[in-house]
């Protein structure tokens, strides 16, 4: 239960921000592709809130591409008010759903990551919580992160981190904090700055 407690936190933390932001910040594309911030948002919200019939017709309608279905799902969700889109993350923060595949570390690492896609560009800092960056970091490099990382993208790398007691693999290096390396790892070039190590530009081939 502990890893359900962690993301149901993490949802409402997630709702705080929103309520924080204003209208200009959530216009801000994000890290994540050509989503805004408030697109991220609507991502995670439509993860858990909105309904199997919703989600179906709009995977029908966009060819059964699962990726095109989930883009316009969650740009649907973000034509919603900010303060409903928070709302609904705090209504929904318990829901135990597990995705397939990349199970509740999955949930948990998007959740961590896509917080990261909307603080960076807004200049805000991290406030990523050590216990729970040590899951996501276990969960990329562990072989199973489908739709998060390809596995020969850390292959063959040494990876530490400088703020969180989590070190994994053997090679050249990549070292930084825990929230630039998670955020590499997911292929995010912008943390790739704030890393260093002869391992880097292996990485930065990869991503």
């Amino acid at each position: 239960m502990e890893i359900l407690d962690q993301i149901a936190d993490e949802r409402r933390r997630l709702a705080d921000l929103v309520d924080a932001l204003s209208e200009e910040q959530l216009a801000t594309p994000s890290l994540c592709d050509a989503w805004t911030a408030k697109q991220v948002v609507g991502h995670l919200v439509a993860v858990v809130a909105a309904s199997n019939l919703t989600a179906a017709k709009l995977l029908v309608t966009s060819g059964f591409s699962i990726h095109r279905a989930n883009a316009r799902l969650a740009e649907q969700m973000a034509d919603r008010p900010a303060a409903e889109l928070s709302a609904l993350l705090r209504e929904h923060a318990s829901n135990p759903f597990r995705p397939p595949v990349v199970g509740h570390p999955g949930a948990l690492t998007d959740l961590q990551v896509h917080r990261q896609d909307i603080r960076r560009p807004l200049g805000l800092p991290s406030d990523l919580l050590p216990d729970r960056m040590r899951v996501s970091l276990g969960f990329l490099t562990g072989g199973r992160a489908v739709g998060f990382t390809p596995k020969n993208r850390p292959a063959g790398l040494r990876f530490e981190t400088t703020d969180v007691d989590w070190a994994h693999g053997a090679g050249p290096l990549v070292r930084g904090a825990g929230e630039a390396v998670m955020l590499a790892l997911c292929g995010r070039r912008a943390a790739l700055a704030d890393l260093t190590g002869d391992g880097v530009e292996v990485l930065r081939r990869r991503l």
